[in-house]
């Protein structure tokens, strides 16, 4: 969880389905506006008034915490909420309302058959985000944090396995 949220199902050991967060697909997160009405998306596409450019940095980059409260950074909102803006109380609780029912729906994936829910990315740091979680989807399966980000440390590792000859190349 970082400027984006993906949420995946795996199954012994390969990912069967994903919210593409990267394109907005889900819940919104800090950067993402996440799934739009589609009505309303082709509307402003086709309204003459945004470019193609303008309205993918409108879903991506521009989305979610950005569109609502100015800033990307989650700890800005928590301390926003500290300081009794409801608005961010509002935007923050349905970020996590929204990541929480897309787990829900990855659970559905794998007819209930989950091991784990792992939480990855910064905002995994967050206490009160990792205790809204386990309190809304800790009785599908255990919560298991690993906060930080560490894709480009997966990716090389990736690569040398495959370059090692331990792995071969797969193409997605």
């Amino acid at each position: 969880m970082g400027g984006g949220v993906s949420v995946g199902a795996h199954k012994n050991g390969k990912v069967v389905d994903v919210f593409n967060a990267l394109d907005g697909d889900g819940a919104f997160s800090p950067e993402r506006a996440g799934g739009v009405p589609s009505g309303a998306l082709i509307k402003m596409c086709f309204s003459g008034d945004y470019t193609e450019k303008e309205v993918y940095k409108k879903i991506v980059g521009n989305g979610g915490f950005n569109a609502y409260l100015g800033t990307n950074d989650a700890r800005v909102v928590e301390e926003r909420m500290k300081d009794g803006d409801k608005k961010a109380e509002e935007v923050y609780a349905a970020f996590i309302y929204q990541v929480c029912k897309n787990i829900g729906a990855q659970a559905a994936v794998l007819e209930g058959k989950v091991d784990q829910i792992i939480v990855t990315g910064g905002i995994a740091y967050s206490k009160m985000v990792i205790a809204e979680f386990t309190k809304r989807v800790s009785w599908i399966a255990p919560l298991t944090v690993y906060p930080g980000e560490d894709e480009l440390l997966a990716l090389a590792q990736g690569a040398l396995r495959v370059l090692n000859g331990e792995e071969k190349a797969m193409e997605y």
